[in-house]
């Protein structure tokens, strides 16, 4: 596991090109879980990006693929902002290193990786979300819960056509079955999405081991329950646990506490 960036109650970001700040507060947390041997999660929480990358379990070496990518992105630390060419070739680049990581064989290895990273479209800030494999975002505002990421994995692919329910896909025996990652010496294919950056808003990023355990509805009830960041965090990883904590858990809640003038 590999954590890079702390948590942080308050920190001022200024985009000078549009004349505007950012205020943004924070929390990261990481666990192994009851089930798993080595945590093979790592995270990156430094302005301007967040992310959340699951090394992928049964492969050899997640660990060293997950570190990667956030080592990879964590090189854009202290920027105002990215656009998505970045992230893709950072991206790129960790597919490179992965392959001469401890313990990779020629099989190579792979992780999913989510995220948000401030950025500047159309004259205004806003988030990049981005994301490969099951790892999410979501998205609170205004008590409302929506999930930003769609899964790349076999069962989203059958909610989709509609051949199982979203509940059922919950419990399907190849739920852990991804479609697309980063690694196994392939060029990574990100999906993005753009969201303003509003006063109030909460982000979640998180690894599947805790989308296993809990429902949107314990999600939501968590996010809501606890105004700090730091609270909050702690809680959807306890209750992860608690729920049986069967995946290493990891997760970001990140607020938006003021956009406002330079």
């Amino acid at each position: 596991m590999t954590q890079i960036g702390q948590s942080s109650t308050g920190i001022r970001i200024e985009l000078p090109s549009l004349q505007k700040t950012v205020t943004l507060a924070w929390a990261a947390l990481t666990d192994t879980g009851h089930r798993r041997e080595v945590n093979e999660d790592s995270l990156l929480s430094e302005p301007p990006i967040f992310a959340v990358a699951d090394g992928m379990g049964g492969h050899s070496a997640g660990d060293v693929a997950s570190a990667a990518v956030v080592t990879r992105l964590a090189e854009f630390a202290g920027r105002d902002h990215l656009e998505p060419d970045a992230i893709n070739g950072a991206l790129s680049l960790a597919v490179s290193d992965m392959a001469t990581g401890e313990g990779v064989t020629d099989l190579g290895t792979g992780t999913t990786v989510t995220g948000a990273a401030i950025a500047v479209v159309s004259g205004v800030p806003q988030w990049i979300v981005f994301n490969i494999g099951d790892s999410r975002v979501y998205q609170l505002t205004s008590g409302v819960l929506e999930q930003v990421t769609t899964d790349h994995s076999v069962v989203q692919e059958l909610v989709d056509a509609g051949r199982i329910t979203r509940d059922e896909a919950d419990v399907h025996p190849h739920g852990n079955i991804i479609t697309r990652a980063v690694g196994f010496h392939e060029p990574p294919v990100p999906d993005y999405r753009v969201l303003p950056i509003q006063p109030g808003m909460r982000l979640l990023i998180c690894s599947d081991g805790l989308t296993k355990e809990l429902t949107a509805y314990g999600i939501r009830h968590f996010l809501i329950s606890n105004p700090r960041a730091a609270d909050a965090a702690k809680s959807l990883v306890d209750a992860a646990l608690e729920n049986g904590g069967r995946d290493n858990v990891t997760v970001i809640v990140l607020d938006v506490i003021d956009v406002g003038e330079v």
